[in-house]
């Protein structure tokens, strides 16, 4: 995948959970846990902009672009 998504990095770097963080955004531990580990296939901008929020960071915090191999 060419987006890697940082929410852990940001976790750690403010001592939240993973469970504090979805309750503050209001989406299920769940579907918390699918952003987390890069497996959702979209983001709602809604939704990043709670993530932000909830974590005091910039977009570019949490998501980055690196190209797959071979391109």
């Amino acid at each position: 995948m060419a987006i890697i998504i940082n929410i852990d990095v940001m976790l750690a770097k403010r001592k939240m959970s993973v469970t504090e963080l979805s309750e503050k955004v209001e989406i299920t531990l769940a579907n918390m846990s699918i952003l987390k580990n890069g497996k959702a296939k979209a983001i709602r901008l809604s939704t990043l902009e709670a993530i932000c929020k909830a974590l005091d960071c910039q977009p570019g915090d949490i998501l980055e672009y690196q190209a797959d191999e071979g391109e």
